[in-house]
């Protein structure tokens, strides 16, 4: 048995058929905890969400995830902190 995190990542993109290899569990995560801290802490799951549906839209790799999280951490770069760490 592994890391449990990493188990579920692999079991849920088994079930919804999306590509392991474009799922990357820190840049997620960061980008959770960016917009946690940098919002709201519901913005976290929101945040994520709109993410990955962007992600999908240009293509569903990991380049894009990577891309549109860069582009949220802009975004996040540009507010003025409501939840500062």
């Amino acid at each position: 048995m592994g890391n449990p995190l990493d188990d579920w990542i692999d079991e849920l993109c088994r079930v919804l058929e999306v590509p392991r290899d474009a799922v990357d569990r820190d840049v997620v995560l960061d980008l959770a905890r960016d917009a946690a801290h940098g919002v709201a802490r519901p913005a976290a799951p929101l945040t994520t969400f709109i993410a990955g549906l962007a992600a999908g839209r240009r293509g569903s790799s990991a380049a894009a995830a990577s891309e549109v999280a860069a582009a949220t951490r802009d975004l996040l770069a540009t507010r003025e902190p409501t939840n500062p760490r």
